[in-house]
């Protein structure tokens, strides 16, 4: 069994994202493969499964000792997957390995990543505009049993078919289903509830897919390491930083696969970065958000000059230099 060096350094990369956002498993690995490494959809979709099994319990398992997780979402959430997991991998098999198959796979792929994508920004929006910090415990939070149901059970035919779902867009439904949580708050959920998903779909994936194994033993090798990183530093990572590298990852990687070019996606993500950039430029402000701070240090300096006298300068008061200079 030939381990690829190469595979080892991009799952690493891929498990660092997947511990630290919940997403980019199905939504990076199987790109990844199909684009990088030149496997074919099936057998990459397959071989990220298998490799799920190992990869994801051990961020789950970082979380359920931080408390970062509610066990009755996971319940309801894997009652739904699982299932329907092993049902995906089966519609998997039945749409064979032909090449129309492999691009209607690919472009079904693509469609649900771009979906994902707009939902998180349309859910950005809608906190911004609704006003909502969304700073509730994940363990206060009260389960809603059939809407979870249902989002697992989307979730599972999802993961099954394309290898994503679990992360990408599960955590985007759970955002809307519930308001008061953050993106961050929901990764341990997220990872934890993808343990029995994953399991399900690889067993599909051995039963009816096309699993290379030393694919599989690449990602593991590179991935595991990493996802326990990115779990460590999930639970410390503000949501302001984590829900834009979701949907960053889940934009790019949907746009390649519904069928745009390399040099076109460059083009298109440059224009994404920088319109972004232009746009937080407006609405920040920052320059005059830091006129304001440097107004109010000077306020802040002016006040304790006033309170304890003249400010040192390299230790010494100005009072003591006119002492010196006195008496030489």
């Amino acid at each position: 069994m030939h381990v690829d060096p190469y595979i080892v350094i991009g799952s690493a990369v891929v498990g660092l994202l997947v511990g630290l956002t919940g997403a980019g498993g199905g939504a990076l690995m199987t790109p990844m493969l199909i684009l990088l490494f030149k496997v074919t959809p099936p057998a990459a979709i397959s071989s990220d499964l298998v490799a799920a099994v190992v990869m994801r319990p051990v961020g789950a398992v970082v979380h359920l000792r931080k408390g970062t997780v509610n066990l009755k979402m996971v319940g309801w959430l894997a009652a739904g997957s699982v299932p329907m997991a092993f049902a995906g991998a089966y519609l998997l098999h039945l749409l064979g390995n032909t090449k129309a198959a492999q691009t209607h796979v690919e472009q079904a792929l693509g469609a649900a990543l771009l979906t994902g994508a707009a939902a998180m920004l349309l859910r950005y929006v809608m906190d911004v505009r609704g006003g909502s910090d969304r700073a509730g415990a994940i363990k206060d939070v009260v389960c809603r049993p059939l809407p979870t149901l249902a989002i697992g059970m989307l979730g599972g035919v999802i993961v099954g078919m394309t290898s994503v779902g679990s992360g990408s867009l599960m955590i985007v439904l759970m955002l809307f289903l519930y308001p008061t949580l953050s993106a961050s708050r929901l990764v341990g959920t997220d990872l934890t509830q993808a343990v029995p998903l994953t399991a399900a779909a690889a067993l599909g994936a051995l039963v009816f897919g096309s699993v290379q194994f030393s694919v599989t033993a690449s990602i593991i090798i590179g991935s595991v390491p990493a996802v326990l990183v990115g779990s460590f530093l999930s639970s410390r990572a503000p949501d302001r930083y984590i829900r834009p590298v979701i949907t960053f990852v889940i934009f790019a990687s949907g746009l390649k696969y519904v069928g745009v070019g390399t040099t076109a996606l460059g083009w298109i993500m440059c224009v994404v970065v920088i319109g972004t950039a232009i746009g937080w430029l407006a609405w920040a402000r920052p320059w005059v958000n830091g006129q304001v701070a440097e107004g109010g240090s000077r306020r802040r300096r002016e006040a304790a000059l006033a309170e304890d006298g003249p400010v040192p300068v390299d230790g010494v008061q100005d009072s003591d230099r006119d002492h010196v200079s006195e008496h030489g």
